[in-house]
């Protein structure tokens, strides 16, 4: 699977509260959890991001609450994935859980706001068009993979007890 998608650069620590603010939890509804995502840090973000576009994190992105609320209010604001250098672990498996594409790379850093990229999520590669640079993350196993192309972990179970 291939995105295209421009960056959203943020840096380290980026906990959930700042990705959905908890004044916002009183709904599931992703577009509703989306219009105020990364509210806190950027009150225009939701405003601005396009669908397609692409979050980029340093360190420990997601870290905080276990709630499902920031992977949701992620994907609708239509973001299509979420490149960091590393992941609160909580955040990486409610990522996979609701479908949300994601990848650690350890250069992440090295990738600049508006910077426009393509993930080829299959091979774990992410190409910077902008800078003529290319990042290698570790492959998400096949499972997870069709997990997250499916649409997270329920809709998976769903789609194989039909099989």
């Amino acid at each position: 699977m291939k995105i295209k998608g421009k960056a959203w650069k943020f840096g380290d620590d980026v906990n959930t509260d700042e990705i959905i603010p908890a004044r916002f939890l009183n709904t599931h509804d992703p577009k509703e959890l989306g219009a105020h995502c990364m509210e806190d840090i950027d009150a225009t973000f939701s405003k601005k991001v396009s669908k397609g576009d692409i979050i980029v994190g340093g360190k420990n992105f997601g870290c905080g609450s276990s709630r499902e609320h920031a992977q949701i209010a992620i994907k609708g604001a239509g973001v299509s994935c979420v490149i960091a250098q590393s992941f609160a672990r909580i955040f990486y498996r409610n990522a996979i859980n609701v479908g949300l594409s994601i990848l650690e790379i350890k250069d992440a850093q090295d990738i600049s706001q508006d910077d426009y990229l393509e993930i080829d999520l299959d091979k774990g590669v992410v190409v910077n068009l902008s800078e003529n640079k290319s990042y290698k993350a570790q492959v998400l196993p096949k499972f997870i993979q069709e997990i997250i192309k499916t649409g997270g972990l329920l809709k998976w179970i769903k789609k194989r007890k039909r099989g």
